[in-house]
C-alpha cells in the first residue's frame, strides 16, 4: 500500500518514496526551551509521533530515523535566564525536563535522536564557512549574513511575494545589511551573554542555522521528511533551505515538506492577552481548561479527530467527547489480545495521515475486531484505557502516574537502568503496573 503524503514545496499529494528505504529520515523542529510549551506546539509533537509510528509500520522499526531537536541558544532563553538570574543550562535543563514529561504524557516516543543547538556550534561554523566562501553570504560589523538575492530561486518553499516575505520575516533595519531580506546567520555577543569563539568573534547563531547544523549532522546534506508548524513556513523553513542548499550546491534540502495546522482556542487566537493561553502542563495538571485536569490520552485523541493540516478549533467539549470515546473503547479492548490493523486503517493513515477516517475505521471495528482496534489505538500512539483506573482507586493521580512514566523513559534513553529501575519498583508500590516492550513503557494499569 502506497504512502501518500501532502508536500508544501510541490502544493500537492504525492507517493512518498524514500532515499533509503533501509535508512527513512525524518526531521521536525523541536521546542525552544524558555518557558512551557503550548497546546500549539503539543499538535505538532503529536503529528510527527504518528508519522514517525506509521513510518516504522511500513520501512520497520529500525529502518526510520526520527530526529527532534532542542533549541537550547536563543534570545528570549537569555532573556528568561537573565530576568530569573540563573545561567542559561540551567533554565534550558529545566524546561526540558518539563517538555519531556510532557510529550511522554502526550503518548509520544522519544525520537531517535535529540540533539541540542549548543552541541553543535562547530557544524553551525562550518557551514556559515561554506557560505562565505561560494558568495552566499558576507561578514559585516562582527555579524555573518546570509546574502538573499544571492540564490535566484529564494522564497520556493513559501510561494510569498517579495513585499509579503519582507512583512513575514519583521526586517531588521542595520546598517550592516546590504539587502532588506538579508537574515543573520552569526552574531555578536555582548560579555554578560552566552557566547562560541568563532573566525569572527566571540557570538551565537542566529534561529535558523541551528537546525540546518543538526540536520546535516544527523540526517545528511538531503535526507526525506521536514516537518513543523505551519507558522514555520516563513521565514524559519525558508532560511534553512536557502543555507543548506546553498552551502552544499543541492536544489533541495528535505524531498518532502510537511507542515500541521493553526491551533485556536475556543473559537479565538490563541494569546496571553485574551487570557487563553493554554499550555500542555496546565493541561496535564490544573483546573484552567474546563475546570480539571485532562489525560494526556485525551488531548492526543482529541487533536487527531481533526486533519493535521486543517486548522483546529481546540474546546471543552472536543475534550469531553474526546474522552467519552475512549471510555467507550476501553471497556472494548482492554485486555484482547492484538492482531493486525485492519487495511482500511492503514490505508486511511497513508492517505497523508487522514486520522479522521483512521478513527471512523476504529469506530466499525468497536463491535466485530477489538484486536484490531486495540492494534489501531497503538498505531495511532493513544494508549491502553483502563475506564477503572481513576484516582480514587490509586494512591497516586493519573497525571503523576505519567510524570513517573516520563522520567523512566528518559532514564531508559540515558541507559541509567539503575534509576528506571527505581522509577518502576516506587510506583508497583503505590500499586501502579507498567507494561513494557522495545519502546519504553506502552500502558499501565492498577495492580489487582
Amino acid at each position: 500500500m502506497s504512502l501518500r503524503l501532502y508536500n508544501t514545496l510541490t502544493r500537492q499529494k504525492q507517493i512518498f518514496e524514500p532515499i533509503d528505504r533501509s535508512n527513512v529520515r525524518l526531521y521536525a523542529c523541536g521546542p525552544t526551551v524558555y518557558d512551557h510549551l503550548h497546546i500549539g506546539n503539543g499538535r505538532m509533537l503529536i503529528v510527527f509521533d504518528v508519522l514517525f509510528r506509521l513510518l516504522r509500520h511500513a520501512f520497520g522499526d529500525t529502518h526510520v530515523k526520527y530526529v527532534r531537536n532542542i533549541t537550547d541558544v536563543d534570545d528570549k532563553i537569555n532573556a528568561r535566564a537573565a530576568e530569573r538570574g540563573v545561567d542559561i543550562s540551567v533554565l534550558t535543563d529545566e524546561m526540558t525536563a518539563i517538555f519531556h514529561e510532557d510529550a511522554a504524557a502526550l503518548g509520544c516516543l522519544p525520537p531517535s535522536v535529540e540533539p541540542r543547538a549548543t552541541k553543535h556550534m562547530a557544524e553551525m561554523i562550518a557551514i556559515i564557512e561554506r557560505l562565505l566562501a561560494n558568495g552566499h553570504a558576507y561578514a559585516a560589523e562582527g555579524h555573518v549574513l546570509f546574502d538573499v538575492p544571492s540564490m535566484p530561486d529564494y522564497g520556493k518553499l513559501s510561494k510569498r511575494p517579495l513585499d509579503d516575505m519582507i512583512a513575514g520575516a519583521r526586517v531588521e533595519v542595520a546598517p550592516y545589511k546590504r539587502g532588506p531580506m538579508d537574515f543573520v546567520l552569526w552574531k555578536p555577543s555582548a560579555p554578560n551573554e552566552p557566547g562560541w569563539e568563532s573566525p569572527w568573534g566571540r557570538g551565537r547563531p542566529g534561529w535558523h542555522i541551528e537546525c540546518s547544523a543538526m540536520s546535516w549532522k544527523h540526517l545528511g546534506e538531503i535526507f526525506d521528511i521536514h516537518g513543523g508548524g505551519i507558522d514555520l513556513v516563513f521565514p524559519h523553513h525558508e532560511n534553512e533551505v536557502a543555507q543548506t542548499c546553498s552551502a552544499f550546491g543541492h536544489e533541495v534540502m528535505a524531498n518532502v515538506w510537511m507542515h500541521n495546522g493553526h491551533l485556536q482556542v475556543e473559537g479565538e487566537k490563541m494569546s496571553k492577552s485574551l487570557g487563553n493561553f493554554v499550555t500542555i502542563h496546565e493541561l496535564l495538571h490544573s483546573d484552567k481548561f474546563g475546570g480539571r485536569s485532562w489525560p494526556g490520552e485525551v488531548l492526543r485523541l482529541a487533536m487527531l479527530r481533526t486533519h493535521y493540516r486543517q486548522p483546529i478549533d481546540f474546546t471543552v467539549k472536543a475534550l469531553e467527547e474526546a474522552e467519552k470515546i475512549l471510555l467507550d473503547w476501553g471497556r472494548t479492548y482492554a485486555d484482547i489480545a492484538t492482531e493486525p490493523p485492519s487495511e482500511e486503517f492503514i490505508e486511511a493513515l497513508s492517505d497523508d495521515l487522514n486520522t479522521p477516517r483512521a478513527i471512523a475505521e476504529l469506530h466499525s471495528l468497536k463491535g466485530c475486531r477489538p484486536g484490531a482496534l486495540r492494534s489501531g489505538l497503538d498505531l495511532l500512539g493513544v494508549r491502553q484505557w483502563d475506564a477503572h483506573a481513576t484516582s480514587s482507586d490509586l494512591a497516586i493521580p493519573k497525571v503523576e502516574i505519567e510524570t513517573y512514566i516520563a522520567r523512566r523513559l528518559a532514564a531508559r534513553k540515558d541507559k541509567n537502568w539503575a534509576e528506571s529501575d527505581r522509577i518502576r519498583d516506587e510506583l508497583d508500590a503505590m500499586g501502579v503496573a507498567l507494561k513494557d516492550n522495545k519502546d519504553g513503557t506502552t500502558s499501565w494499569e492498577p495492580k489487582r
